[in-house]
């Protein structure tokens, strides 16, 4: 009887009976990748039975290996390369091991950086509109379900547009509301921008709302929800409440009485202004630039600068670190009184400087009254002696 590393028919080496050529058969997606199997003969018996295992392996110029054993089936291809197009091949029941990146560089680490950062506001909730506010450069855009017709179903779309021209998203709720926050999470967004955040205890459960158990109220279907990859982002659950940029609105008389106490809140990483709600609450519903509402506002920033700015210094200087990092960054929205470029010259690190149905009611009306503009221009221009244009016509 043979040894187990012969053929049974020649009685040679089962793995000189193997030949293998690898050529170049094209390009995927730009790369030359890929080999072929040319020529690959096996001598068996009449009952097939492969006796040995032997490891096969094939290398194209491109440093792709293709690895299988010759006793079994291959249950995966993995092709290596900087930036992957799409997911390793796996075989069915094989457990994921992929972290999906969905932007190279987050909010929570460009704002870190020193960063200002230029928004839009979504209010129409359509993806759209959301699209080109992407492709346009914002650098974030807010997803509006306070103000906005909209609600999950309808922001989901707006997400995906604005996934596809790499724009991150920040989903503001209709309410401070644990239920809101869990669905608004579960659909991926990098920021969530809870409104009317009036105390401590309102921002402190903004934050719990953004955890897990037990650290927070969040309830958890991360294993099947669109911000995990629908189960197939084995990272998420390490570094979903890092990366997310929560944001707590100060809009109202009583949130501006304990603006630091708010902003203070362990987990609050954006104190947003809210010019509006807050002329409101003051009175001035109808003049929200009023010289009493901008007072105000410019003491709430100054305190919220100044405490980012004390708690960056201890954070230094107890760890070494940067200047920038540690407490909360402020952001702001645009008025017609107050441009988007004195906010950032009186250092807001995110502005927001329009809203989606703004500029398209902008944009609208001006082109109107371009037109009519120039209809009324070239009816000037004519002469008293001209009859109507549909009289001169009738006469011919």
């Amino acid at each position: 009887m043979r040894g187990p590393e012969s053929c049974p028919r020649e009685g040679r080496p089962l793995s000189n009976r193997i030949k293998l050529a690898a050529h170049r058969c094209g390009e995927w997606k730009g790369r030359t990748m890929a080999a072929s199997l040319s020529t690959m003969a096996l001598a068996t018996a009449a009952k097939p039975r492969l006796l040995a295992p032997q490891i096969l392996q094939i290398q194209s110029a491109r440093s792709t290996t293709l690895s299988l054993r010759s006793d079994q089936m291959f249950t995966a291809i993995s092709i290596p390369s900087r930036r992957p197009s799409l997911p390793p091949v796996r075989s069915a029941g094989s457990p994921p091991h992929q972290e999906y990146e969905t932007f190279p560089r987050s909010l929570k680490s460009r704002l870190a950086a020193g960063e200002t950062l230029y928004g839009l506001f979504l209010l129409s909730a359509s993806p759209t509109l959301a699209e080109i506010a992407g492709l346009a450069g914002y650098d974030y855009v807010v997803v509006d379900m306070e103000h906005g017709p909209g609600g999950i179903s309808d922001a989901l779309p707006c997400l995906r547009a604005l996934a596809a021209a790499r724009t991150p998203a920040v989903l503001r709720l209709p309410e401070p509301s644990a239920v809101w926050a869990k669905k608004a999470l579960d659909i991926g967004p990098q920021g969530i921008m809870f409104p009317m955040v009036d105390s401590p205890a309102a921002a402190a459960h903004a934050v719990s709302c953004c955890r897990f158990p037990p650290r927070g109220v969040r309830g958890s279907a991360h294993t099947v929800v669109r911000a995990s990859a629908y189960g197939l982002d084995d990272g998420y659950l390490a570094r979903c409440e890092e990366e997310l940029l929560v944001m707590c609105q100060v809009e109202s008389v009583d949130a501006a009485s304990e603006i630091e106490a708010i902003a203070a809140v362990e987990g609050v990483d954006v104190v947003q202004m809210g010019p509006l709600d807050l002329s409101g609450s003051m009175g001035y519903l109808w003049d929200p630039g009023n010289k009493k509402v901008r007072q105000v506002l410019r003491e709430l920033e100054r305190r919220v600068l100044g405490l980012k700015k004390r708690q960056s210094g201890a954070n230094a200087a107890a760890e070494g670190g940067s200047a920038s990092l540690g407490g909360p960054y402020l952001g702001g929205f645009a008025m017609p009184h107050d441009p988007p470029e004195e906010l950032k010259a009186r250092g807001y690190h995110m502005v927001a400087g329009a809203v989606d149905v703004g500029l398209f009611r902008q944009a609208a009306a001006e082109d109107v009254r371009r037109f009519r503009r120039a209809e009324a221009e070239i009816g000037e221009e004519g002469h008293e002696d001209e009859k109507p244009r549909d009289e001169s016509y009738w006469s011919e």
